[in-house]
Formats: structure tokens, C-alpha cells, sequence
């Protein structure tokens, strides 16, 4: 399969040598790379309803971020008060679906919940543009880290997701959730942490598998050298 996408992928440059109103992927995304965006492709389906912007984060920015632990999919825990890198965009999101069990019911039909595995899959594809902005990536929902690592590990997530399922971060910073079939889940919502405090925030986010996007194109017009 790889051996075959290669051969595609060289025959592709040949025929774009020279000017071309056709773009080539980035030469920074290795053949690999390629093949497992390819193979986890999630295209959301039309019409999905868009959730509305109901006031339940302007209270976040400015925040500090509470000094408590989470346990991360990578092993060990990442202690949330004393992040490391520059800037930390943490993606907050209801809940990834698992091959061959099905979604709750109407998950379609609520507002905002379809999404999470594009969303991860848009973090991961730009994961390297993300660190050239001096922004470390965490994703971050309410399941188990268990359930979190096979769709780390099946999707190839190259950042840690987090798991809220004690909901302390939840609750430390009032985030927004919504319950569905008795599970309680985090709406989904990106922060972007600079020294200890929120210094942006990004909801409601939609349409999910575009997150990212918004997220490079914030940090890129608020460079960390910019006033």
C-alpha cells in the first residue's frame, strides 16, 4: 500500500513541475504521514446543526488555570498550573466515537457534539506547524484515559490527550458541559494557555474539523513577540 501511494505521489510531482494552479501537499508531510491521513478520514456529514454561542465561556479569559493533575494518554500526568512551553492550545471536546459501537442516539441532532475525530485528526495533520508557533497541543475530554488511548493510538496522535473524567478541571474552571444518555460531557472548546492563565478562548467551535485552522490563524496574528 505505502509502496503504491509512493508511486502516486511521484507521478503527481511530475505532472505539477512547473506552474500549476494545482497545490501539491506540504513537503514537510512525509509519505507516511500521507497514508494515515488518508486512512482516518472522517468527513462530517451536511446539515449538522450549529451550536450557539450561549455565554457559558465569558467568564474564562484572564483565568488562572487551576493546580491539579490529569493523567495523560502518553503515561504519567501533566500538571496543569505549570505548563511548559509558551503557549498551550487544549482542545476540549464531548467525545470520540469507537469502530464498531454506536454514537448515542440524535448524536447528530445535538448541537455541536459530531466532530471530535476530525477535530483530533486537524491538530494532528498541523501538529508541526502548531510547535513552529511555540505552541504545545493537548486534547482533552471527559472519558477514561483508557478509552482515550485506543483512539490516540489508532488515530497516531503525535500530543497527549488528557482525561477529565473526575470533571475537576471541569468544575475548577466552569466549563461548559451537557449530558447525554446519564453520561455528563465537556462542550467542545479550545483554550489557549499563556504564563498560568487563559489568554484566549475559542467557542462555541464549529464546524469542528476547522478548529485548527482558527487556532493557526489566532496565534499567527498574536505572535508571542507581539504586544
Amino acid at each position: 500500500m505505502l509502496a503504491r501511494l509512493e508511486e502516486a505521489l511521484q507521478s503527481a510531482k511530475a505532472m505539477m513541475s512547473g506552474p500549476s494552479r494545482y497545490a501539491f501537499p506540504d513537503p514537510r508531510i512525509s509519505t507516511k504521514e500521507l497514508y494515515v491521513q488518508k486512512e482516518t478520514a472522517f468527513p462530517l456529514p451536511p446539515n449538522l446543526p450549529r451550536p450557539a454561542d450561549d455565554g457559558a465561556a465569558a467568564h474564562l479569559v484572564g483565568m488562572a488555570m487551576p493546580t491539579l493533575t490529569l493523567a495523560s494518554t502518553r503515561g504519567g500526568s501533566v500538571e496543569l498550573s505549570s505548563l511548559r512551553a509558551s503557549r498551550t492550545v487544549i482542545y476540549c471536546y464531548p467525545m470520540t466515537g469507537v469502530p464498531g459501537k454506536a454514537l448515542p442516539e440524535g448524536w447528530d441532532m445535538i448541537p455541536g457534539a459530531r466532530g471530535c475525530t476530525p477535530q483530533s485528526c486537524g491538530f494532528r495533520d498541523h501538529h508541526a506547524e502548531l510547535a513552529e508557533l511555540g505552541a504545545e497541543v493537548f486534547g482533552l475530554s471527559t472519558q477514561s484515559t483508557a478509552y482515550q488511548k485506543e483512539m490516540s493510538e489508532r488515530l497516531h496522535l503525535p500530543f497527549a490527550v488528557l482525561s477529565d473524567a473526575n470533571f475537576e478541571l471541569c468544575d475548577a474552571l466552569r466549563l461548559p458541559t451537557f449530558e447525554v444518555e446519564g453520561a455528563r460531557l465537556i462542550k467542545r472548546i479550545t483554550l489557549i494557555v499563556r504564563d498560568g492563565r487563559i489568554e484566549h478562548v475559542f467557542y462555541p467551535v464549529f464546524p469542528p474539523d476547522e478548529s485548527v485552522d482558527q487556532v493557526l490563524r489566532w496565534l499567527r496574528a498574536h505572535p508571542l513577540g507581539g504586544h
